[in-house]
């Protein structure tokens, strides 16, 4: 009888593991006829096609913009076999073949002007092999408007325009300034071709990371409407948990019976890994697509998103703009500031907020500013020991090497030696990197308490008199209090005068008070001082 039921139970477990996700099938045609799960958006989709002309979206990378541009590719060209069984089949009752330009930007590697102009050349001959081309069209500009006119005229259709991360070659060359402006000014008169040829277009999509105000495609375009936070499509890319428990919730089973939990705690594990993203205000935070299937199909939790890209740029950018880390998820912006980044030469956080780092945690209506901070626990994570190589002494992929040992410093009860280690590691670090000393030791600090945060509680404050950090273990508290150019001596009297340890009076684990000193000279902590 035992046997019989263990057959069952095995039975049942692959019969789940049967359902298919589409990690990395950008092809809505592969994916429909390949039996992968798709989660029908289908009748946003045709809402968006019924209502207007030119569009554009805004969602961080790996969050389904090519499947949705490739879902408009099929729709556009009268797959109509390709929706049976969704909404769209219900909708729609035309089913009219249009001719469809379909621009991917997103496989080249933008080193040079000739990377791009190679990219769009290869295209624009696919395009003329169908269309034809004229003799006196030479620019890419002239080229695209040809091909634009001749398609509709020879079909009899408006023409269908689809730019799938038009913003790559521009955010590749971010810290380049030169090439960037290059950049612009081939897009320019590349995209500008789409408002010249107005009465030949039915509908036009771009899709970005980021959105480039000076690039013509939304100077000129003046009625290009902009979907990246109307509420009405926040779903159309990634996924709202009513869709997980409707499409995934035999799997959301299956990992929380293999993690020995209750499906509600798994349902809380995948929230805090993997949603949190906010397009805007007052609609339901979104998941990672990307993460969330991969954890669902091999069954186990991990920074997949993270991983598939690091944000190399997006450090470059911080140091480059001197910016202190401190206000990382304490920044208030206005919408002009989110939804543009040419002002990043100043400021980082619109392409870092824009990129999915940084997501809309609150609105203050009174001076109609948006509060950022990281969507989630993949992102906050991969993000801080992702900076920590280029703030403090840790080498790359090694970091929680680091951490390790000086979580067990203190887990411990050895402060000593944790501040020997911390001396250490400050020193280590290449003065090329860090730029201006005290900006430096605000953010290495930050990064690296951030980083023992991830596995201890570590709690810090900046200002108004409270205490700089309290690390607190199962068996240990630990009150810092730093200061710069001074003396170990006046920290540790602040942390008396200011009686940052009278809240733990009543606790029984030991408590130790640290005073610290860094020098902006010799840019490392240069005394300390410990009291119990």
């Amino acid at each position: 009888m035992k046997l019989v039921v263990y057959l069952c139970r095995k039975e049942t477990a692959m019969a789940s593991t049967a359902k298919k996700y589409p990690i990395g099938v950008q092809s809505f045609e592969s994916l429909r006829k390949g039996g992968y799960m798709y989660i029908d958006k289908t009748a946003m989709i045709h809402d968006i096609i019924d209502r207007g002309k030119y569009y554009f979206l805004s969602r961080p990378r790996r969050f389904g913009k090519s499947l949705l541009i490739s879902t408009l590719e099929a729709y556009f060209l009268g797959q109509k076999e390709l929706f049976q069984g969704l909404a769209m089949e219900q909708l729609e009752t035309e089913w009219r073949v249009h001719p469809v330009l379909h621009l991917d930007l997103n496989t080249e590697k933008y080193d040079s002007v000739q990377a791009l102009e190679a990219m769009l050349e290869r295209n624009l001959a696919l395009w003329e092999t169908i269309y034809g081309h004229e003799v006196y069209e030479t620019t890419f500009g002239g080229r695209f408007e040809g091909v634009i006119r001749r398609a509709a005229e020879k079909t009899g259709e408006g023409v269908v325009i689809l730019v799938d991360e038009y913003d790559k070659p521009m955010l590749q060359a971010i810290g380049n300034n030169d090439l960037q402006q290059e950049f612009r000014s081939t897009l320019k008169g590349f995209y500008g071709a789409v408002k010249s040829m107005d009465k030949y277009i039915r509908f036009a999509f771009f899709t970005g990371v980021t959105k480039f105000g000076k690039v013509s495609v939304f100077s000129d375009l003046n009625s290009l409407v902009d979907l990246s936070m109307l509420p009405q499509y926040n779903e159309i890319c990634g996924m709202t948990l009513s869709e997980i428990k409707t499409y995934m919730a035999d799997d959301v089973k299956r990992l929380a019976q293999s993690l020995n939990i209750t499906v509600e705690q798994c349902y809380e594990k995948l929230r805090k890994m993997y949603d949190g993203y906010h397009f805007g205000l007052g609609v339901e935070g979104m998941y990672n697509p990307f993460s969330l299937l991969n954890t669902l199909s091999f069954q186990r939790f991990g920074d997949y998103w993270f991983e598939t890209g690091t944000p190399t740029f997006l450090v470059e950018l911080l140091k480059k703009t001197d910016y202190n880390l401190n206000n990382l998820t304490r920044e208030r912006v206005t919408g002009d500031v989110i939804n543009s980044i040419d002002s990043m030469e100043d400021n980082p956080i619109p392409v870092i907020y824009q990129a999915g780092y940084l997501t809309i945690h609150g609105y203050d209506e009174r001076f109609r500013k948006y509060l950022l901070g990281f969507p989630n626990e993949e992102v906050e994570n991969g993000f801080i020991n992702f900076l920590a190589p280029a703030y403090t002494g840790m080498k790359p992929a090694r970091t929680e090497f680091y951490i390790e040992y000086f979580i067990d410093d203190v887990e411990t009860g050895q402060p000593e030696r944790f501040m020997k280690r911390l001396q250490a590691m400050l020193s280590d670090t290449d003065y090329k990197i860090v730029g201006e000393a005290e900006l430096y030791f605000q953010n290495a600090t930050y990064v690296f308490f951030k980083m023992m945060g991830f596995y201890v509680e570590v709690e810090r404050s900046t200002s108004d008199g409270r205490m700089d950090m309290v690390i607190k273990t199962d068996d240990y508290i630990y009150i810092l209090e730093f200061k710069l150019d001074a003396t170990a001596d006046e920290a540790l009297q602040q942390i008396e005068q200011k009686g940052y340890a009278q809240p733990f009076a009543v606790d029984p684990r030991p408590l130790y008070k640290i005073g610290i000193n860094f020098s902006t000279k010799t840019r490392s902590v240069t005394e300390w001082k410990i009291a119990q």
